[in-house]
């Protein structure tokens, strides 16, 4: 069984057991997040929302609050002489585990 969930401006397909990475959420570790924004349960039959199926939800349980691994942003524009700009970026996440698909 798995389902497609929206969260983060994202879509993302995940089943029971997984481990995900998410944007961050304002939720601390050991915490449960339930997610109501499903837009398709697919198991022993398939339900497709429009835009969500009503009644299903999936539950997560919160692993870890973290940063990925820093990107590198060089913008640089040639024969002018200062407009060379180094810049850093990471970006925090949510890693959450699937406990559970209703729906």
């Amino acid at each position: 069984m798995y389902a497609i969930i929206e969260t983060g401006g994202k879509q993302l397909k995940v089943e029971e057991g997984q481990s995900i990475f998410v944007e961050k959420l304002e939720v601390n570790p050991g915490d449960e997040v339930v997610f109501d924004k499903v837009n398709l349960v697919a198991g022993a039959a398939t339900k497709i929302g429009t835009p969500y199926v009503d009644g299903a939800k999936v539950t997560c349980k919160v692993e870890k609050q973290g940063k990925e691994k820093k990107i590198i942003i060089f913008k640089y524009k040639q024969k002018k002489g200062s407009t060379r700009r180094k810049q850093g970026h990471r970006q925090p996440y949510t890693k959450l585990t699937v406990v559970s698909i209703e729906g």
